[in-house]
């Protein structure tokens, strides 16, 4: 009786210690629970947020791949109106390359009386001198002068889109007679245009006549020599522009 008595307070101090060590593992537990809780949601939240980054750069890409393919789109369609143009502008070069030729031909006779047919910058340019055209002073072309311009006309009939700029020049000598340079030279190109179109037959509306005076010169006023290569009439002929235009339109 009396061991049972003394047995009884142990196994309750037992009973006692052996909850305390399961109490405090109970809360270590707990503690570490909780820790894997937030680590957890911490977790879930960095996921969250590298989802979201990553919808963001995949709308970026496919941001950046849309505006790709547009440039590339760009690209193309600038390449093939480049393309076009260039064939445009090597198609008038050949053809002015022709003309240049075919006016060499036909004005073939009139070189040893001042006729000079030559290329530059895209433009054809026939260059006849005083001497064939005028008399010194005279707007009045000669028989030498509207021959040339006949045979001129024949050529360019044949292309009827090209345009022609017939410009009058001068030295700078004055003349007595009241007439200026500018007047002269404007009257020479208006005789030439008056030919080219009563007996060249030329439609007038593809030419336009001008004159510079003497401030157009190609050499010094300080010889007659030099003089001479000033008074000349320059004829310049223009490729089909219009073309070009719409060629760079489209």
């Amino acid at each position: 009786m009396t061991k049972r008595v003394l047995m009884a307070p142990l196994l309750l101090a037992g009973l006692y210690l052996g909850a305390c060590g399961t109490g405090k593992k109970l809360e270590v537990a707990q503690g570490q629970n909780a820790e894997l809780t937030e680590q957890n949601r911490q977790l879930k939240s960095k996921v969250s947020s590298l989802n979201n980054d990553l919808n963001s750069c995949a709308a970026s890409q496919k941001s950046c791949s849309d505006e790709l393919a547009q440039v590339k789109a760009d690209n193309k369609h600038f390449q093939d109106r480049l393309a076009m143009t260039n064939a445009v502008l090597k198609e008038q070069a050949d053809i002015m390359h022709q003309i240049q030729n075919k006016v060499d031909d036909a004005l073939a006779d009139f070189k040893s009386k001042g006729v000079e047919v030559y290329f530059d910058k895209g433009l054809v340019h026939v260059a006849m001198e005083d001497k064939l055209l005028y008399k010194s002073g005279s707007s009045k072309l000669g028989k030498d002068g509207k021959d040339a311009l006949t045979h001129l006309a024949g050529v360019l009939n044949g292309y009827p889109n090209l345009k022609v700029i017939v410009l009058g020049n001068t030295d700078d000598v004055k003349f007595k007679n009241g007439m200026d340079n500018w007047t002269l030279s404007t009257e020479r190109a208006n005789g030439v245009v008056r030919v080219l179109e009563d007996e060249g037959n030329m439609n007038p509306t593809r030419i336009t006549a001008a004159g510079k005076g003497k401030y157009n010169p190609i050499a010094e006023n300080n010889t007659e020599e030099n003089r001479s290569k000033n008074r000349r009439t320059d004829i310049i002929l223009n490729p089909d522009l219009d073309k070009l235009w719409e060629s760079v339109d489209k």
